[in-house]
């Protein structure tokens, strides 16, 4: 099982790729979200120019591009970095509810990554009712097929069932998810975690140990807001966090304030909820001293995880050393 890292696009990219090269993290993923990240293609480029490590999009979101654009950004970045990219595509949750819309559709999604494994591939491609190809000279874009890698990143047994059938047709080369209790026919098999390696005598509850966890444990929160904002209260500390998210912005703009700070920054609404949260806090992934989450890594290996793939949060410097650490061995 290989262990990879995804984080935001941002300022300190280069510096935090090549940190997880030096600890022998396989692949260097970066989000999308250009409401709340720097643009992932350029952070990429300038990642692949920096540092030897492989580098992947976790996930890229369909609807946020036209396809020919998508797919002449991963022919730019496979003249910079042949073969070392691979690209997740998804639904696009946590994106389009920054633009207040619901995640896409299977269907759009599927369409979207079947026109661009046919472009990638040199085809002409039927797109919003016109041919389409990628008809680049040979001095202006590395020469079709592009085999970059597609993964699609799916939870739920629609998106399961249609990753399978993708991969069956030869479309996507793996699939992502974020538990290894998922089921599917792929080899190249993604599990996504966030989590922290706990110090000797370090409680769950420890300011630095909340700042790791935190942000990805209040993504319930977010997600559940998005759906049915009543039904948050019922959540731990929901009420409260409400009532906050309700006093900061005009209803039509109370989701720019639900989603701020989403798995980087405890906002002062998702603080409150996180310190009242005590030991569920524990439930944020893989957490524990290093010979636990040593231990939850070779469990995901032992159900077919292919690759571990990291989420830190908090002091991110830290957090990739301790969690290489814990389960790569010193």
């Amino acid at each position: 099982m290989k262990l990879s890292v995804a984080m935001p696009p941002g300022p300190r990219a280069i510096e935090y790729a090549q940190l997880a090269q030096e600890l022998g993290y396989s692949r260097f993923w970066l989000y999308d979200s250009p409401a709340l990240y720097e643009d992932i293609w350029i952070c990429l480029a300038r990642v692949a120019e920096h540092t030897d490590i492989d580098v992947g999009t976790a996930v890229l979101v369909p609807n946020l591009r036209h396809v020919m654009t998508t797919a002449s950004a991963i022919a730019t970045l496979e003249r910079l970095a042949p073969g070392r990219l691979a690209c997740a595509l998804g639904t696009g949750a946590t994106a389009r509810w920054l633009l207040n819309k619901r995640a896409l559709s299977w269907a759009t999604t599927r369409r979207y990554v079947e026109q661009l494994h046919a472009l990638l591939g040199g085809n002409v491609v039927a797109i919003d009712g016109e041919s389409c190809q990628m008809v680049h000279h040979a001095d202006l874009a590395v020469p079709r097929p592009i085999e970059t890698p597609l993964v699609v990143a799916a939870a739920g047994p629609k998106g399961t069932a249609i990753a399978e059938e993708l991969y069956a047709d030869d479309v996507i080369a793996g699939f992502m998810g974020v538990g290894g209790e998922v089921e599917v026919a792929i080899p190249w098999r993604i599990q996504m975690t966030a989590g922290t390696v706990l110090d000797p005598g370090e409680s769950i509850t420890d300011a630095r140990v909340r700042d790791a966890l935190g942000p990805w444990y209040v993504v319930r929160h977010h997600g559940l807001w998005q759906i049915d904002p009543g039904a948050v209260h019922a959540l731990p500390g929901g009420t409260a966090w409400v009532a906050r998210v309700d006093a900061e912005r005009a209803p039509a703009q109370r989701h720019l304030s639900v989603h701020e700070g989403h798995i980087t920054t405890l906002m002062p609404r998702d603080r409150v909820v996180v310190e009242g949260a005590g030991d569920a806090l524990a439930s944020t992934g893989f957490v524990g001293t290093s010979k636990e989450v040593r231990a939850r890594a070779e469990e995901a290996a032992a159900t077919g995880t292919a690759e571990l793939m990291y989420t830190p949060c908090g002091a991110i410097d830290r957090e990739l050393r301790a969690f290489a650490e814990a389960v790569l061995g010193p």
